[in-house]
């Protein structure tokens, strides 16, 4: 009896310890809370449709400077690569030859100027004798003739002092515009022509002139973007700026923005077979003549709004081998990935145009910890975090699990 009694509560101190056991192992371990993230929560909005595109300068007006006469080169008078005004002597070409040719002309036309009134007496005589029948009628037409002819000896006469005078002009070469005058590209001394005496010469070059304000931009634009505007704004979602009112802001090589904002003023009517783009200009102030014809810059050309679309921070736009992605905080607390549209930027937001819709909550920073399908816990995301915490301005996001890459491609 004793035994037994001994036995039961042994018995029933197992049981407890079984049954302690087999509720341990229906728990398992504690489960790990969802990764906290920083979301932006989008809104449609109307941003200006920008393309950034490379362009180059040239000047307003170019003239070449080319001498109209033939002749020794005495000096140059400017200064090269000065401002020079329009009608300002840039060179002296030997005038002696053209002053002898003008001081001929001049004694040529005194000559037939005395031959004309030789003959206007004599025709007059005989208009005043022939009612008396002193001379004939044939003698009153020769000596009237002889008349004309030395009238029209004079008219020769004078437009050959004309021309003259006009060449020995043309021995003090001029600018034809205001501008920069440039390098010289002949010397005292040399011999220049006009191109006139061999055939197919040409006139000898001088200097050029450039207008440096303002300036020209030269661009180009791909006829596929040209052809996703134009049916972004037949569908409403692009409004089109009129040409001659689109305008363009210009970045430096070395990134340094440009303060004045150009027109467009020009847009070419057909494709260039070589490159298939379409031609664009734009008259670009250059007032303290900073910006020199020739170089190169990024332009960024406003030509319009687009409408309902989205600004989202560059970091929370990845990109792998299907195209631009983001992950976005489901209203079940899951991540879903979206893919998007984003070819254009807008300071430091990418501007999608397709892809997401009202209040989706993009995920900018932890996006290493999220992955399509599992939960995480939204928190607003602040520019000014610290680094490393998630909402941080300075996060970088690596490759998602989809094997994506950051949005800026590195």
């Amino acid at each position: 009896m004793k035994s037994s009694s001994l036995r039961t509560p042994l018995l029933c101190l197992g049981l407890l310890t079984l049954t302690a056991c087999g509720k341990g192992k229906e728990q398992g371990p504690p489960q790990m809370p969802p990764p906290e993230v920083g979301v932006v929560k989008v809104q449609p909005q109307t941003e200006p449709l920008r393309k950034s595109l490379v362009g180059r300068l040239s000047a307003f007006r170019s003239a070449d400077v080319r001498a109209r006469v033939s002749g020794v080169v005495l000096k140059r008078v400017y200064t090269e690569g000065t401002d020079v005004k329009q009608g300002q002597l840039l060179f002296q070409i030997d005038p002696a030859p053209y002053q002898a040719a003008l001081n001929s002309a001049q004694a040529a036309l005194a000559s037939a100027k005395a031959t004309y009134a030789n003959a206007h007496v004599v025709a007059e005589r005989d208009r005043a004798l022939i009612p008396q029948g002193y001379i004939s009628r044939a003698q009153l037409d020769a000596d009237e003739a002889a008349e004309r002819s030395a009238a029209a000896g004079v008219q020769q006469a004078e437009a050959a002092v004309v021309t003259a005078r006009v060449n020995l002009g043309y021995t003090n070469v001029t600018s034809p515009i205001d501008g920069r005058a440039g390098q010289q590209q002949v010397t005292e001394g040399a011999v220049v022509g006009n191109g006139t005496s061999d055939a197919g010469a040409s006139a000898t070059l001088l200097t050029t002139v450039d207008q440096l304000d303002p300036l020209y931009v030269n661009f180009t634009m791909s006829v596929t973007d040209m052809d996703q505007m134009r049916r972004a704004a037949a569908g409403g979602n692009v409004t089109l700026t009129q040409p001659n009112k689109a305008t363009v802001t210009i970045t430096l090589p070395d990134g340094t923005p440009y303060g004045q904002e150009g027109t467009l003023d020009f847009s070419d009517t057909t494709v260039n077979p070589a490159t298939g783009a379409v031609n664009l200009r734009a008259v670009l102030p250059n007032p303290d003549r900073t910006l020199l014809p020739g170089q190169y810059v990024t332009i960024s050309a406003n030509l319009g709004e687009q409408h309902n679309v989205f600004l989202v921070p560059q970091a929370a736009v990845l990109r792998d081998t299907v195209g631009a992605y983001t992950m976005v905080v489901g209203a079940d607390g899951n991540v879903v990935r979206k893919d998007v549209t984003a070819t254009d930027t807008s300071g430091s937001n990418w501007v999608v145009t397709s892809g997401l819709k009202a209040g989706d909550q993009v995920v900018v920073s932890g996006l290493q910890q999220v992955k399509a399908g599992a939960p995480a816990k939204a928190t607003p995301w602040q520019p000014n975090q610290n680094p490393g915490t998630p909402g941080a301005a300075g996060t970088k996001p690596g490759a998602s699990q989809a094997g994506g890459k950051p949005a800026n491609g590195q």
